[in-house]
């Protein structure tokens, strides 16, 4: 780790005192990160935010009054706006789809080891998703269950339209990133150079009018549904 680069700014949003003191005392016991504020909910969020310009914010998704998908997508509006991890249980899948179509970079559950969570802070930190394994599963059932069945064909039908502006290399990319794979990879898939990689990548954030690539994943997950 480079120790001449400034720390990691990190915003807490969670309704528990006991969540936000035991977060607090995990990522403020480490060189790169540190907490510059912490919110009960998501009025106070929007405010702590603009105040501080954090890098990373640590959103839970349920909190009475404004909860963590409202003010995600309130926080992606700004000029500047930080990344967003969501904080969830497994109570909670129906947000967290609806945060990571708005633009959060992924989810981790609340009862996640601190080293997982400390990982997950720094990925999404450097622009990277985060999908915790242990929850997405249970989001893919919820947005795909047989309740769920008319807003899976308007879903997939606005996913089909956008996806078709693409050229064929650049539709291999997004199908390439919603199998997980970073650019490396894709690049060995599809027998192109990382540079290549990029710019399809750049195509498709412009095209899809996308901010990262979990919202390409779930755009290729919605056209094939």
């Amino acid at each position: 780790m480079d120790t001449d680069q400034e720390p990691v700014r990190v915003v807490i949003v969670d309704d528990e005192q006991l969540v936000r003191m035991a977060l607090r005392l995990v990522i403020d016991g480490e060189p790169d990160l540190t907490v510059v504020a912490e919110a009960a909910d998501g009025d106070a969020a929007l405010t702590v935010v603009d105040e501080q310009q954090p890098d990373v914010v640590l959103m839970d998704v349920r909190m009475p009054g404004r909860d963590g998908l409202s003010t995600t997508r309130e926080l992606l509006t700004r000029p500047t706006p930080p990344r967003v991890l969501m904080l969830t249980t497994f109570d909670s899948d129906d947000l967290v789809l609806g945060s990571l179509r708005a633009g959060a970079l992924g989810f981790v559950l609340k009862d996640t080891q601190p080293p997982q969570i400390l990982e997950a802070v720094r990925t999404v930190a450097n622009g990277n998703p985060v999908l915790s394994p242990a929850a997405t599963a249970r989001v893919i059932a919820a947005a795909t269950g047989p309740q769920s069945a008319h807003a899976r064909t308007s879903s997939r039908e606005a996913a089909r339209t956008q996806l078709s502006t693409l050229t064929e290399r650049e539709r291999e990319t997004a199908r390439a990133i919603a199998d997980g794979l970073g650019n490396p990879e894709i690049a060995q898939r599809l027998n192109i150079s990382i540079a290549t990689v990029k710019a399809h990548t750049g195509s498709l954030f412009a095209k899809l009018a996308v901010e990262n690539r979990v919202q390409i994943a779930l755009l290729v997950r919605d056209a094939e549904e």
